[in-house]
């Protein structure tokens, strides 16, 4: 029996242990279970709004569960579900036809429903806002790049001082460097605004000093933001920014609207307004007291309206020598919202760096501005210069050659549809096709017009008429595209000030090609020699024997083609229409007669020149380039006024005429 009972109290003993070992597991897992502690905010999580679900996120994120970042990642993605019938959270996947539902805490599939079988949890774009700046000392870490990214991205949309210590920490194990670079530069900034001392805010200001970017200009700007201020005397606990000068900094009018606005004056009144409330006021034949046959001066009628103020009749009013008056009584100023002077300091000291900085850069987008809109006019135009320099011919019919070079180039790509390969084909294409086509032209119809200057533009000019014709029935009304390749895609950007196309690099680049291939023809090969012989005197080249005749065909039909060529390489960014050329016939004139005809360095200097200059007058009204173009036809009126024969003026003949 002894036996017995040892044997039941151990046996007891030992369930007893197993009971609380199941317990104390039993307990361990209910602590360690999301959907428990999102059950305690499920109305707030099931339909969420940015007014409210602040504190709901604080208090889920202080549970320091570990997998309450990944719920609320899921949550801002819109990938949680929940089941009505239980009003328990799951994540889930799509299936062909069903969603498959994830238990949040095991991760493993509870079960396949429909899409009305559980209700998708979609938060608004100021809800996931807030889940995505609450997340960032965890985001700042993942990781995933893209995630440490967003992450930055975040805190410049909403920055906070409680980011600074999370963001710091970061900065010691990021291993990438540009995500570091980048980390470091957003800690300056929030230190600038947030910093916990004076010290680290200053040197985080210094720091920013002559940094262009858009953020660095938003954070100085804030520091350095001003507010309106008026008062009777100046007052002494405030950062006063600057103290305005009546007359040289506000007038009379708008200091005392200011005066108005806070209740220190009464509003303004005309004559006009005078004689309106006094109208309304007729007692018996008087006003205040005053007959109405008197009321014909300003001083009665102020008398009469001094009594009706007297009585409380009307309100008070401001005459004209009261409002003089009340504004020489106050004293208007600006005060900065930052309430430190020495921060304020720093700040605009800052901003004055970056001003001079941001100019230089502005300038040097202009520059880049100005060179690639030169590149376009040269090639355009260095077409016309040979034509018109060698053979005198006005020929109103170039722009067409554009033309049909940037259609060329549109049907290479309907057969070849690699760009690059495209691309390499339709150059040569487009001036072979150009070439023939200015010869034809030459040998049909210029040829027999040599002598008749008149009768050659009136003919040029018909003939751009019938070719931009057949262009629309060929091709129709509609723009048709050219489509660059993918490495001519894009743009170079130095900063958030200076960058350009790529596009508009490799016409630039195929200019300086262009320039350096025309001055080897015409300084190296005997084709160039023979055509500066009958530029400068083509009898003198006539009886050397040359013949002219031949030349002036080869080189309208090299002209021609030049404008084939500029046709492909403008039409990789501008429309290709039926009219396009005549988009560019008055620049290519324009840049021939002020850089000097016949002239490659004439043309290159009046495509500089007009090109920089155009670029210049729209910088002062960058909405209206008609106007620039206008400007720029009255500059050359101007210019040939003084210098006739251009920049660049021809010797031989040129000089003869």
């Amino acid at each position: 029996m002894r036996f017995t009972a040892l044997f039941a109290r151990a046996l007891l003993i030992l369930v007893t242990f197993i009971g609380l070992s199941l317990a104390r597991a039993e307990m361990a897992t209910a602590q360690d279970s999301l959907q428990p502690i999102l059950q305690g905010h499920a109305a707030d999580l099931a339909k969420p709004s940015r007014q409210t679900i602040g504190p709901v996120i604080a208090e889920l994120l202080a549970t320091d569960h570990p997998g309450i970042a990944d719920f609320l990642r899921k949550w801002e993605a819109r990938e949680v579900y929940q089941r009505p019938t239980d009003g328990l959270f799951f994540y889930a996947e799509e299936t062909t036809d069903a969603l498959r539902l994830i238990d949040i805490d095991s991760g493993e599939t509870v079960a396949e429903v429909g899409s009305r079988d559980v209700d998708q949890i979609r938060p608004n774009a100021g809800v996931r806002r807030e889940v995505a700046a609450a997340l960032v000392p965890y985001e700042l870490n993942a990781p995933d790049p893209a995630r440490r990214l967003a992450a930055l991205t975040a805190i410049a949309r909403s920055s906070d001082a409680s980011q600074i210590a999370p963001l710091a920490q970061s900065i010691e194990t990021e291993p990438d460097a540009d995500l570091r670079t980048r980390k470091e530069r957003m800690l300056a900034l929030l230190t600038a605004q947030f910093g916990e001392t004076k010290a680290a805010r200053l040197d985080a200001i210094s720091a920013l000093s002559g940094d262009i970017s858009i953020e660095a200009r938003s954070v100085l700007n804030q520091l350095a933001a001003r507010r309106d201020g008026v008062a009777q005397t100046l007052p002494e606990d405030i950062n006063i920014a600057r103290v305005l000068e009546l007359g040289t900094d506000i007038t009379e009018a708008a200091a005392y609207d200011r005066l108005v606005a806070e209740n220190l004056a009464p509003p303004p009144q005309t004559a006009k307004d005078l004689r309106d409330v006094l109208a309304q006021h007729i007692v018996g034949g008087t006003v205040g007291g005053v007959p109405l046959h008197l009321l014909n001066t300003t001083e009665v009628r102020a008398r009469a309206y001094e009594a009706l103020e007297a009585a409380g009749t009307v309100p008070p009013r401001a005459a004209p020598d009261e409002v003089a008056n009340a504004v020489a009584a106050h004293v208007f100023y600006q005060e900065y919202l930052q309430p430190d002077p020495d921060i304020t300091q720093a700040a605009e000291a800052a901003l004055d760096t970056t001003r001079i900085a941001l100019g230089l850069y502005q300038t040097a987008d202009l520059v880049l501005d100005g060179l690639s809109l030169a590149s376009i006019f040269f090639l355009a135009a260095i077409g016309l210069a040979i034509t018109f320099g060698v053979m005198g011919v006005i020929n109103m019919a170039h722009g067409e050659f554009i033309m049909m070079g940037a259609y060329t180039g549109y049907v290479v790509q309907l057969f070849i549809p690699d760009y690059t390969l495209s691309l390499l084909i339709a150059l040569p294409l487009a001036f072979a096709v150009t070439f023939g086509a200015g010869v034809a032209m030459e040998r049909l119809v210029i040829r027999h017009l040599y002598t008749r200057p008149l009768e050659t533009l009136l003919a040029t000019f018909g003939i751009s008429i019938a070719l931009q014709q057949l262009a629309k029935n060929i091709f129709g009304t509609q723009a048709r595209p050219l489509t660059a390749p993918d490495w001519l895609g894009g743009a170079i950007t130095l900063n958030d000030i200076v960058g350009i196309s790529t596009i508009r690099v490799a016409i630039f680049v195929l200019a300086l090609i262009f320039l350096a291939l025309l001055l080897y023809i015409l300084k190296r090969t005997r084709l160039g020699l023979e055509v500066r012989a009958v530029t400068q005197n083509p009898g003198m080249a006539a009886s050397m024997g040359i013949n002219p005749d031949r030349i002036n065909m080869l080189t309208f039909g090299l002209g021609s083609g030049i404008a084939g060529i500029a046709g492909v390489a403008i039409g990789l960014y501008a429309q290709v229409t039926s009219e396009m050329g005549a988009n560019y016939i008055v620049q290519s004139f324009m840049t021939v007669v002020v850089g000097g005809v016949g002239n490659v360095w004439g043309t290159l200097a009046g495509a500089s020149l007009i090109g920089f200059l155009q670029k210049g007058i729209e910088w002062f009204n960058p909405s209206n380039t008609l106007a620039a173009q206008t400007y720029m036809v009255l500059f050359v009126i101007l210019f040939i006024q003084f210098r006739p024969k251009g920049i660049v003026a021809l010797k031989g003949r040129a000089a003869g005429d």
